[in-house]
């Protein structure tokens, strides 16, 4: 186990010969990471984005000062790419391809059922207007973070955004209150 004090060595390194330790840290991580990610339906390109944002991740939290080492280096940044990586998927699970076919065979399937209407979330989601669907969306759907959803909509602040994404939640919680689940099924 490391002490505290190999983290100020890195910072030392880090400060003064930034490049050549940002290669050596690299060199030593690269293969695992590639290792992991590509046992979890990966590719070596994305091994590479993981770890470039692993190794960015690690350098800010060195070079801030708020990084208490206690495994060595390449451990830590292989923990920060399973877990940038876990992310990733859970990204690229949310997000399916729209295929036009298959929207054009949904459409025959709705037109051709002229039951009673079937109500649908996304119904309510656009009754709430066009800030609160891009924000709740980008939020619940899109995995995307507040910090991204602030800055696409230019609020001054996370909690700014925070406080209006709660605001339209609560807003689409009224619209569902005096509905019940088998509403929403065929």
């Amino acid at each position: 186990m490391l002490s505290p004090v190999a983290a100020t060595d890195l910072r030392h390194n880090l400060t003064f010969n930034r490049e050549q330790t940002l290669e050596k840290l690299y060199a030593r991580a690269y293969p695992m990471v590639l290792h992991y990610v590509k046992q979890n339906q990966g590719t070596a390109d994305d091994a590479k984005d993981i770890l470039q944002e692993a190794i960015i991740l690690l350098f800010e939290k060195v070079m801030h000062g708020r990084l208490e080492l206690t495994v060595a280096v390449t451990t830590y940044i292989m923990g920060i790419c399973k877990n940038l990586w876990r992310k990733e998927l859970e990204k690229r699970s949310r997000k399916q391809p729209w295929n036009v076919d298959i929207e054009d065979n949904l459409w025959e399937e709705i037109t051709a059922e002229p039951e009673t209407p079937v109500l649908s979330l996304t119904n309510y989601v656009e009754q709430l207007g066009e800030k609160c669907k891009t924000i709740l969306l980008s939020f619940y759907y899109f995995g995307q973070r507040m910090e991204q959803i602030a800055e696409k909509h230019a609020y001054s602040s996370i909690r700014s955004a925070t406080v209006q994404k709660f605001k339209c939640l609560e807003r689409l919680r009224k619209s569902l209150a005096s509905l019940s689940i088998g509403h929403f099924k065929n």
